[in-house]
């Protein structure tokens, strides 16, 4: 058996880099996004068009987008979109998919948008069983708007309007949305991701699937919140802003599946 050849990396190579393969998902349009460097949102974004594909969903597919940081991908998704106003996403998706039953809805929001903003039209598209499938990037600030502490900021974390931590005596405590949505009845599906490393990138793609297959299958409401980083509104060094969500966001905001009526629901 012959050796493998090994490539020197101390020095340039001697052959010019070559394409091997576009790894492109085909439901992103070409060109560069513009976030921050270390932002988390563009692998959620990844995650969710790539599963929006893999399950043959595309052509019965619409998005509904919130107001953030991730609106600049709405024009760079090869699937049709619509704009909601600040926090109203999830009633505009209720509108479309009673208007047009078939079609796969879901919403792509920030935890500015649908905890702080919309956290009624969250809430009660979840009460009524609404068949749409929500998405909350997490990352703890509104980035788009300087990185001010949202509903969702965790207890220490530094923030443009808690430079000195989050406090629960002067701030109050950050809200679980997962954890209070998904005790409602008309609830098939919740679970919480993040983007800081492969595995949990991963285990949200997962998650995604299992939203979008509860759709389908017209079992009700799902809710797949991703926690992303945000060194930028951290405060903190682009490299630290994996493990940083680890040590401080996910140890409140728990990751893993949360709820699945799957098991009492035949699949199709």
């Amino acid at each position: 058996m012959t050796a493998p050849t090994l490539v020197r990396t101390d020095s340039a190579p001697t052959r010019p880099a070559r394409l091997v393969d576009d790894f492109s998902p085909p439901l992103i349009l070409p060109g560069k996004h513009h976030l921050c460097a270390g932002c988390g949102e563009p692998a959620a974004m990844r995650s969710v068009v790539e599963i929006i594909d893999e399950l043959g969903l595309t052509d019965r597919s619409v998005g509904v987008f919130g107001i953030g940081c991730y609106t600049a991908f709405s024009p760079g998704m090869d699937v049709e979109v619509l704009q909601a106003l600040h926090g109203r996403a999830p009633s505009l998706a209720t509108g479309l998919k009673r208007a047009r039953p078939a079609t796969i809805v879901f919403t792509i929001q920030g935890d500015g948008d649908m905890v702080n903003e919309g956290l009624q039209e969250v809430i009660h598209t979840a009460a009524r069983g609404e068949n749409v499938t929500c998405i909350m990037l997490n990352n703890g600030v509104f980035g788009e708007t300087g990185g001010h502490m949202t509903a969702t900021t965790v207890i220490g974390q530094r923030t443009k309007t808690s430079l000195g931590g989050r406090d629960a005596k002067q701030h109050g405590y950050p809200i679980r949305l997962a954890e209070m949505l998904a005790p409602l009845d008309g609830v098939a599906y919740v679970a919480r991701g993040a983007t800081n490393n492969a595995g949990n990138v991963f285990r949200t793609r997962k998650m995604l699937g299992a939203a979008f297959r509860a759709q389908n299958e017209e079992r009700g409401f799902g809710l797949v919140e991703i926690l992303t980083m945000c060194p930028t509104g951290w405060f903190i060094q682009t490299g630290e802003a994996p493990d940083y969500l680890t040590d401080k966001m996910a140890s409140f905001h728990k990751i893993g599946v949360i709820k699945d009526n799957s098991s009492t629901v035949a699949s199709v």
